[in-house]
């Protein structure tokens, strides 16, 4: 893998609704050209939550078309790095080159400033994890 080449990543939460659906948005949106993002569940809601659509477009990032998938459901390959959102157990082993927890607590049922929060958390952690790729 050389520096022109984008690199593969998975970011996975257990519904695929909020946050995995927030960190694939911004990594499109920021990594252009630098990483391929995705994302998955390991036990998908079928839906993206709305709180999650509307405050990442208040970010100018439409989630509106995403869709909520199972881990099931992504091509099988190897992603050069998986990005975990705070599952635990619930998260499961998908062959990557390297691995990355970032613990962020699920605003799901949560007021909208808690999403808030959670966005530009994970929207922090995103831009670190572009920082730090070749």
């Amino acid at each position: 893998m050389n520096s022109s080449t984008p690199i593969n990543v998975l970011f996975v939460c257990v519904e695929n609704s909020c946050r995995s659906q927030m960190a694939e948005g911004f990594a499109r949106a920021l990594g252009k050209g630098k990483i391929i993002a995705h994302s998955a569940g390991s036990s998908p809601s079928g839906i993206v939550n709305p709180t999650a659509i509307a405050v990442m477009k208040e970010k100018g990032i439409d989630l509106s078309t995403h869709t909520s998938k199972s881990v099931d459901d992504l091509p099988t390959q190897r992603f050069d790095v998986i990005v975990t959102m705070g599952c635990g157990d619930a998260c499961p082993s998908i062959l990557a080159s390297k691995r990355i927890e970032w613990n962020i607590p699920d605003p799901k049922s949560q007021p909208i400033e808690t999403f808030r929060a959670v966005r530009d958390e994970i929207e922090a952690h995103v831009k670190d994890l572009l920082d730090k790729l070749p």
